[in-house]
């Protein structure tokens, strides 16, 4: 995960949570969520409401974090193909 995909951090981070507690695998949360992985922000967002043992401040550093990398994703090009491409649906 070292250096790798935001989604192969969230999953080092689930595995790290059984083998070593939360503390290692708030660590690889706010990693992932820090290069804008969605699932991480949320594991930290649930978890500082649940428990508080995620940090106010380590919260807010994380949810800028994230916005940053956002952000850092977004141009007009990407808009624009949005127009064209359909998210899948399941079918019933």
């Amino acid at each position: 995960a070292i250096g790798g995909h935001p989604s192969a951090r969230f999953n080092l981070a689930l595995i790290d949570r059984n083998r070593y507690g939360r503390d290692r695998a708030t660590k690889h949360h706010i990693i992932a969520a820090g290069q804008g992985h969605d699932g991480s922000l949320t594991w930290l967002l649930e978890n500082h409401r649940r428990g508080g043992f995620v940090k106010k401040e380590v919260l807010g550093a994380a949810l800028r974090a994230h916005q940053a990398a956002v952000d850092a994703t977004k141009s007009p090009q990407r808009e624009e193909a949005k127009k064209y491409v359909s998210p899948i649906k399941p079918t019933e």
